[in-house]
């Protein structure tokens, strides 16, 4: 029961000013552009190792702006091939792309939404502590997809595919029960999706 929240997009980091890299788009080869940021140590990645012209399979982790919208942060670039050329060890050089496939995401959360018959689904991520021992604030992600309202308030592990802006649920598991503090606990109903409210540069979506 480990939340999370990360995937994978590819296509071609437009920054908003060249100057500065850290906001922009990422812009698919559908066309879409998909609103970004850069966090971490990919920034320096960026800037020593990476062609930003050509696309790359990014690391990133979604954020809902709104019933529409996706925002993405971007943690790292899956891309083998650029480590090795670093490494002078051509045996990392090969496979580059994932078993999962493109525009991949996995999220494992609680199910605090879910509406069947329009395919809306709410699922709220809690995050690690900060280093300062401070608790982020949990955020909601909102996607497509069929769940049955009897998993309400479990803990879910959601396997999806980015389309256009939304990610569609391909498969489901549901894992357990999320605990409810004090004596709130009969609250079964749905709960209303509400506005918006982290692996190294170079990492991967694990299942």
């Amino acid at each position: 029961m480990q939340y999370r929240a990360i995937g994978v997009v590819r296509g071609v980091y437009e920054p908003a000013d060249p100057q500065q890299l850290t906001r922009g788009v990422i812009r698919t080869a559908s066309g879409e552009a998909i609103e970004a940021v850069v966090l971490g140590r990919l920034l320096t990645l960026m800037r020593r190792h990476l062609d930003l012209a050509q696309d790359h399979l990014w690391v990133v982790y979604p954020r809902s702006r709104d019933p529409e919208g996706l925002h993405l942060q971007m943690v790292g670039v899956w891309e083998p091939s650029t480590l090795a050329s670093e490494a002078d060890d051509p045996s990392e050089a090969s496979g580059d792309a994932l078993p999962e496939g493109d525009d991949y995401f996995s999220v494992r959360g609680e199910l605090i939404y879910t509406r069947p018959e329009t395919g809306d689904l709410v699922i709220k991520v809690r995050q690690q502590p900060r280093a300062d021992g401070s608790r982020p604030v949990p955020f909601k992600l909102q996607l497509k997809g069929e769940v049955p309202l009897q998993h309400l308030r479990h803990f879910v592990a959601l396997d999806l595919r980015r389309q256009g802006e939304a990610l569609q649920l391909e498969h489901c598991e549901v894992i357990a029960p999320v605990a409810t503090r004090g004596s709130r606990g009969g609250k079964g109903r749905r709960e209303a999706p509400r506005g918006p409210e982290r692996r190294s540069a170079v990492s991967r979506p694990g299942r």
